[in-house]
């Protein structure tokens, strides 16, 4: 029998966040791992039949991942993560936003400010995210985009790396 694990999202207008609980059936260090591991998050983050394919990461404070989307066409769609905070296996936080493959921001696309935690949840791991935007527009942009189905797309390629041990 499978377990069902935890998974909420939601969407607070007023506030101008989504907020994402998702549980992982594998031990904390191992989603630490792959949420923080440019080869791991290469694996899993882009929703299928997309790939990330990483440029550059420097995951310490400060740092900061490039990475592109790349789709079955090889079409790149690039993104930059700036990591503010990072307290080792238990969150960091940083601000998101499209860019070209240089690194530069592009202004025409909302950027938004992300805090993770990772808790240990009898024997898994439970993800908490907050993704804040400055504007109700940036937020609502967003999830016209589909962010939610791609990110709950890429959730589930987590799943499927975890269980196959290849982390």
């Amino acid at each position: 029998m499978k377990t069902v694990l935890t998974f909420d999202f939601s969407v607070d207008k007023e506030n101008k966040t989504i907020n994402v609980k998702r549980e992982f059936a594998a031990p904390l260090s191992r989603v630490w791992a792959a949420w923080t591991q440019s080869e791991l998050l290469d694996k899993w983050w882009a929703p299928k039949p997309y790939r990330a394919k990483t440029k550059t990461m420097d995951f310490k404070e400060g740092g900061y991942w490039l990475y592109a989307m790349v789709s079955p066409d090889n079409e790149e769609f690039w993104c930059r993560a700036d990591f503010h905070k990072i307290v080792p296996l238990k969150s960091y936080a940083g601000l998101d936003a499209f860019c070209d493959a240089a690194g530069t921001i592009n202004q025409d696309f909302p950027q938004s400010f992300w805090s993770n935690s990772f808790n240990d949840y009898n024997d898994n791991t439970l993800v908490n995210i907050e993704i804040k935007y400055e504007q109700l527009e940036d937020l609502e942009k967003i999830i016209e985009m589909g962010f939610k189905e791609g990110f709950t797309a890429g959730l589930e390629n987590l799943d499927e790396l975890l269980a196959s041990g290849d982390n």
